[in-house]
Parts: C-alpha cells; structure tokens; sequence
C-alpha cells in the first residue's frame, strides 16, 4: 500500500496545474491501492468522498490546489487511521504478548526488550511457549541477541508455571512469550489466562501480522473478549500491501496498535503514531524519527554532524554502519519525505554492495584528502583507484556520492525544513 500511494501523491504533486481530471484521477489511484491493501470498501467510499467533496472548494489562504489536495488526502488518512499516537509508560512492568502461528511473536518480544533497554530498564524475556518444538531456544539465542535476561524450563510444560517461577528475576520489564495455534481455541485461551492468572500482567498485547488485512477486525475483537487485550503491534510491515487493512481493522474494534514492525533485524520496529505513519506515506518528512533513530544509532555530536550535512568523506563512511542500524536506506528516504527517489535510483539497498568497496578506497587516501574531497583530482583519483584495486570511475562515484549526501543533508534540516514553503502552508 505505501509505495501505491506515495506514487500516486507524487504523480499529483508534479502536475503544474491540478483540475477536476486530475482528482478524480487521484480518488481512483488512491481506491484501487487500498481496496488492494485490504481497508474495508466502506472506509475507502468515504475517503473518495471527502476528497472529491473538498478538493475544489474555495483554497485556503497560501495553498495552492495541488497542495490543497494533497492536504485533504493526509487529513482524511489521518482520520481513518487514528489521529494521536498511544502513550507507553517507561516504567517496571508486566507484558503478556498473545498471538497466533507465524504472527512474529518471538522476535517482537526480543524488539521489545530492546525498545525498553534503550529506555534505562532492565528486560527479561520469558519462554511460555511449551507448544512450539524449538520456541525455547528462538528465545534464548534473541534473549543473548538483546542482553536480555531469559527464563525457561526447557522440558516445562506448564507455561504458568514457568511464568510464576521467572518473577524471581532481578528485572524491570517481564515479556511473557506464549503459545499460538492455528487458530484461536479454548486450550489455547486456557493456556494463556492461565499464564495472566500467574503474573497478573499490566500489558496484554496482540500480535497480529500486517498481511492478515481485514481479518485482523475478528482476530482482535475474539482475543480482546477472551483475554481483555489491551494493546496490539503489528507486524511484518515490510513485507505486504494489506497493512492498510489491519491497522484500519484494529482501529474499528478499538484496539490501540502501539508499535509497528518493519523487519527481522531486531532495531526494526517503531511507535505507531498515525499523523507521521501518513504523512510518509504523502511525501511529508519526518525527521524528528530520523534524528531519534540517529541519536540512538550514534552519540549525539556525530548524529548532528550527519544530520546538519557537517562531514569529512571519512567520516560520511565510518557512520555507514551507524546509519544502517536506523533501517534500510529505502525506510531512511521514506523518512525524510524522499520514497519517490527510490524508484528513480533503482533499489537503493541493493547499492550497499558498492558501499563495502568505499572502505578500500578511503583507506587508500591521504588525510588531507580524507579531510578534504574537493582536491581529489584526476592523478589522486587514479592513485587512489590502483591503491584499492577499483576503477577510477568508482572512486569518482563515491566522491560525486559524498557530494550529494553532504548536499542533501544540508538542504533537509529540520530547521530549513520547518521554513520551506510547502510544509510551513500546510501547517505542518
């Protein structure tokens, strides 16, 4: 669903003049992707409506037409996905996570552990998974993964008891990993309002996989009256085109999706919050993720320093490694309000082949070079090339890529952004 849309948003936002064609154009571009993406048809009648009924009214003072549209389209997604983010409280706690087969349980209990972690508690994670041959030993080898304490009896099957006998941990944050079937049944809500019996948890939270779509409404409702679910995450984000489906399902039964996730790599998962979730998906940056993501990833002088374009090309290349622990280089430019780029560019992480030759041909720099790329003319360019057995043409890429970054970087601060056009009309 996201690049369907992002490419429909930006087929408008190019069009010099935007008329009546043109929106109807865009409310057909705009159903098509989200009856695909699983949203109920009701919900996508609506948002058609309201697109085709505002989009020619009188503008807004400083907005264009194209603009206004644009802005109808994020205020109606917005509506329809939630509005406010949910709070999580940074504090000791509880959490059962709950969930069926093949949802992403076990390593969204490990992201989870490392969402807390970075948050100054301690987290333990806890094996209640007595039906899955090998659950215990996923969980052990994520546990070490994270620095996370781990329990569990690897023979136990009594999953509340295994649950009771883990409240002895030296921890701030239990994450009770149970069991999943097939289907939802009674020994499984047995099985796990037994475990909440056991360590009377402060969050229940469902696990619901984003390629399920629609079905996620009865999911969440049916777990919701079995066990009193009180948050949701879903998963796998990446890797599907019915995300609209969940997250518009969960938001009808009332269920609060609290995190999203986006990959296997144990970084990959992020606080829900609809207004940025949608403003992605239209064109509209969201650094204040990015410069989290990147405070986290690097200490702070070297996460601005990248952030304000201020960096030597040695420096461009030793955070490579801090950058690609923010996320793929494709979720990075959907971030900064650039996921249009992506196609242009091709597949912009298949180019991190490239980026391990970078190493060799920065290593075969002088300082002075390192320190300085604009005196990198064509002799140093052919040194440079034989010390690190690459082709000249490569070594021109990287400096022509340095360029562009330190270039990019410096046009995309918050600051300068907060001050452009565009983004200061639509009050964002």
């Amino acid at each position: 669903m996201l690049d369907k849309l992002k490419e429909s948003i930006d087929k408008l936002s190019r069009l010099g003049i935007v008329d009546r064609e043109h929106v109807e154009e865009l409310v057909r571009d705009v159903q098509r992707t989200m009856l695909a993406a699983d949203v109920d048809v009701t919900l996508v009648m609506r948002l058609s409506d309201a697109i085709r009924e505002k989009a020619m009214t009188k503008l807004p003072d400083g907005l264009s037409r194209k603009e206004h549209v644009i802005k109808i389209v994020y205020d109606e997604l917005t509506d329809i996905l939630g509005s406010e983010k949910t709070a999580i409280t940074i504090q000791p706690k509880r959490i059962l996570l709950s969930g069926l087969y093949g949802t992403g349980k076990t390593t969204t209990a490990a992201k989870l552990a490392r969402f807390y972690q970075k948050k100054g508690l301690k987290t333990a994670l806890v094996a209640c998974d007595t039906f899955r041959p090998a659950a215990y030993e996923q969980l052990e080898q994520l546990a070490k993964k994270t620095d996370a304490q781990f329990y569990g009896e690897k023979n136990g099957k009594d999953a509340a008891r295994i649950a009771r006998n883990a409240l002895k941990l030296n921890t701030d944050v239990f994450i009770f990993d149970t069991s999943g079937r097939n289907a939802l049944d009674v020994a499984l809500i047995e099985e796990i309002k037994s475990v909440s019996s056991a360590v009377s948890p402060d969050e229940r939270i469902l696990i619901i996989p984003a390629d399920i779509g629609q079905a996620a409404r009865e999911q969440a409702k049916a777990f919701h009256d079995a066990l009193g679910i009180t948050d949701v995450i879903v998963t796998k984000m990446d890797s599907t085109a019915k995300g609209g489906g969940a997250l518009t399902a969960c938001k009808e039964t009332g269920a609060k999706v609290i995190f999203i996730t986006t990959g296997e790599n144990i970084e990959n998962m992020e606080q829900y919050d609809p207004r940025k979730f949608v403003g992605r998906l239209v064109g509209f940056p969201d650094m204040e993720t990015l410069l989290e993501k990147a405070r986290e990833s690097m200490d702070e002088k070297k996460a601005e320093k990248v952030m304000t374009g201020e960096f030597t090309i040695d420096e461009f290349y030793s955070q490579f490694e801090s950058i690609k622990k923010m996320g793929s280089f494709s979720q990075i430019l959907d971030m900064m309000g650039l996921g249009r780029f992506k196609g242009k560019a091709g597949d912009v992480d298949a180019q991190e082949g490239k980026i391990k030759k970078w190493k060799h041909m920065i290593d075969s720099m002088t300082q002075e070079e390192k320190a300085n790329a604009d005196i990198l003319n064509p002799l140093r360019v052919k040194r440079i090339a034989t010390g690190s057995g690459t082709a000249e043409s490569e070594v021109r890429e990287l400096v022509a890529n340095y360029a562009k970054s330190k270039k990019l970087m410096k046009s995309l601060s918050p600051a300068k952004l907060k001050r452009s056009g565009m983004f200061r009309r639509l009050g964002l």
